[in-house]
C-alpha cells in the first residue's frame, strides 16, 4: 500500500480478487461508503470529496473501476460481457467482501453510476442507499436518443463502433481526446487542475485501457441493454438520490429525477448548478448532500 497524492489521507492497495485484481483507495472508520468513478476518470475524480466524507465519520472506498486507472483490463468477448455491468458490479461486491462490509452506501457518477445502478438491482441486500450523479438510465438514454443528444454525447455511438476503429483514432492522440472530452463537460473553469487531468492521461495513454473503455460502452450499447430488458419490471428498492448538473446535457434533455421514479421505488432528485463533473466542479455542494442523504435514518 502506498499513500495516495491525490486523495489526502487516503492510502491506495490493490485486492486481488477471484480473476481480478482492483485497484482502490481507502480511508477512514464507520459506516461505509463506495465511490464509483466514470468516464474518463479512475478514483482520482473523488479527491475533494472523499477526504470530507472521512472526516464526517466514514469508511470511504475509491477503486478504479475494471478496465480504467490501475486496475486490470481483462480480455474481452464478443458480446462483451467482460464489461457489462453486472460483472462490473460483482467486483465491487467482491471488493467489498474481501474489506468485510456485507452492506455499505453507494455513489456512483457517470459510468460508475451505471454500474451502481446494476449494483442495486442484482444485490438489494447489500446496497443501503444510492446516490448516481449526472445520469439517466441507460435504456432510458437509449430509447430517447434523437439529433440533439446523439450530437452532444457523441461518443456514446463512437465508442461502440466495431474493429478497433476508436481505439485506432484514440490512440493517434490521446491527449487531444481527453482533454477535449473533460473541457466539454466541465462548466465551471478551473474545477479539473492540469495534475488531475495528468494522471487521468497516464491511464488514458495506455492502449489496453483505450481498448477498455471501448469495451464498457459498447458492453452498454448491447449486453447490459439485454440485461436491462430482462429486469423491466424490477426496482431498485434502496432509497435513491438523483443528483445532475443544471449545466449539464443530462440536466438539459432529461427529466431526471422522473427517470429514476421509473427504476426505483423511492426517489428524490436535486440539481447543483454545475456540467457534468460534479465533484470536480461543486465539491462542497456534492459533499452536503452526500452527507444529509447518507444521515437519514
Amino acid at each position: 500500500m502506498v499513500a495516495s497524492r491525490f486523495l489526502k489521507g487516503f492510502e491506495v492497495q490493490k485486492a486481488n480478487l477471484p480473476g481480478i485484481d482492483i485497484t482502490y483507495a481507502t480511508a477512514g472508520t464507520g459506516p461505509p461508503i463506495l465511490l464509483l468513478h466514470g468516464h474518463p476518470q479512475t478514483h482520482v475524480v473523488w479527491r475533494k470529496v472523499a477526504p470530507r466524507l472521512v472526516q464526517a465519520g466514514y469508511s470511504v472506498i475509491a477503486p478504479d473501476l475494471r478496465g480504467y486507472g490501475d486496475s486490470d483490463k481483462p480480455e474481452s468477448d464478443e458480446v462483451h460481457y467482460p464489461y457489462s455491468k453486472r460483472v462490473m458490479a460483482q467486483d465491487q461486491i467482491a471488493l467489498m467482501a474481501r474489506l468485510g462490509y456485507e452492506t455499505f452506501s453507494v455513489v456512483g457518477h457517470d459510468r460508475g453510476g451505471r454500474v451502481a445502478h446494476r449494483l442495486a438491482l442484482d444485490y438489494p441486500q447489500a446496497v443501503k442507499r444510492l446516490i448516481v450523479l449526472d445520469i439517466a438510465p441507460t435504456q432510458t438514454m437509449y430509447a430517447q436518443t434523437d439529433q440533439e443528444f446523439a450530437t452532444r454525447y457523441f461518443w456514446w455511438f463512437f465508442l461502440i463502433q466495431p474493429d478497433g476503429l476508436p481505439e485506432k483514432m484514440i490512440g493517434s492522440d490521446p491527449e487531444y481526446f481527453l482533454r477535449r472530452h473533460i473541457a466539454g463537460q466541465v462548466k465551471i473553469p478551473g474545477s479539473v487542475d492540469d495534475d488531475a487531468i495528468l494522471e487521468y492521461l497516464r491511464s488514458y495513454k495506455n492502449p489496453a485501457t483505450i481498448h477498455a473503455i471501448c469495451e464498457d460502452y459498447r458492453a452498454s450499447a448491447g449486453i447490459d441493454l439485454k440485461h436491462d430488458a430482462e429486469d423491466a419490471d424490477a426496482r431498485i428498492t434502496a432509497p435513491l438520490l438523483a443528483i445532475w448538473g443544471a449545466k449539464s446535457v443530462v440536466g438539459a434533455l432529461y427529466d431526471v429525477a422522473a427517470t429514476w421514479q421509473e427504476k426505483a421505488t423511492q426517489v428524490t432528485g436535486v440539481s447543483l448548478a454545475c456540467g457534468h463533473a460534479i465533484p470536480e466542479e461543486v465539491p462542497d455542494e456534492l459533499t452536503a448532500e452526500i452527507l444529509d442523504f447518507f444521515s437519514t435514518p
